[in-house]
């Protein structure tokens, strides 16, 4: 029996392409799952119907950088499965801009928003729960980006760096309460959108989404206790 058996996932961007790779693995593991993205027709689209408490999913539509919806998001949850034992912080986006002294302040709020505020607003409505349960394990997705940074990305590489700075924190706070944080900096993800994006990039040195989930999990696992406040990379051979 996997160890994640009984365990309770949720899993924000979980309609993307790496939050659907990222439940695929954590639902084959056993894990009940709570599915969180801001469109409950794209949620339908990827997952079909489902029925908690029995197929181990629940489908939660919330607007992620709203302090009301992340609440009502983890109220839900609660009140389905009782429990989170894992956060995995998938939710985020990119884009590209001028250079900074003509990038708009609506672009830099929306970078930080979408990347490092939604991380903060699930992390701070999620923990208490954790602590209530005796830990948990908490997994955020930066970017390689973050440490390399690069012209026109500022509101990006800022944001995502920001996801560091934050799962530091969150380590250090709670290294005495039983509950890792840490994150993960992809390389460039062999998804349709960035093939259409580049297309005359060779796909088969980018990350697969699926490898990816395969470390978000072993930072979930009981195998990964010793390891908190960590980014780490994982470019493929990009």
């Amino acid at each position: 029996m996997s160890e994640f058996s009984g365990k309770i996932v949720l899993i924000t961007g979980a309609a993307g392409n790496l939050g659907k790779a990222v439940a695929d693995r954590f639902h084959a593991e056993g894990a009940g799952l709570v599915l969180v993205d801001l469109s409950t027709e794209r949620l339908g689209q990827v997952y079909g119907k489902t029925e908690p408490p029995q197929d181990r999913r629940l489908l939660v539509s919330a607007d992620l950088t709203s302090e009301e919806s992340v609440s009502d998001m983890t109220r839900q949850a609660v009140d389905v499965f009782g429990r989170i034992d894992v956060l995995a912080n998938i939710a985020g986006g990119f884009t590209m801009g001028p250079p900074l002294h003509e990038t708009p302040i609506v672009d830099w709020d929306f970078m930080m928003n979408l990347n490092a505020r939604t991380m903060f607003l699930a992390s701070r409505a999620i923990i208490p729960h954790m602590l209530a349960h005796g830990g948990g394990k908490i997994v955020s997705v930066s970017a390689r980006a973050a440490r390399v940074a690069k012209s026109g990305m500022a509101p990006y590489c800022a944001s995502k760096g920001s996801v560091i700075t934050l799962t530091e924190c969150l380590a250090a706070e709670h290294k005495h309460n039983n509950i890792n944080v840490n994150c993960v900096l992809p390389g460039t993800i062999d998804t349709p959108q960035n093939r259409d994006a580049m297309p005359d990039a060779d796909f088969t040195r980018w990350v697969k989404p699926e490898e990816l989930a395969s470390v978000i999990v072993f930072l979930a696992s009981k195998e990964s206790h010793a390891v908190s406040g960590a980014s780490i990379p994982v470019y493929g051979e990009s």
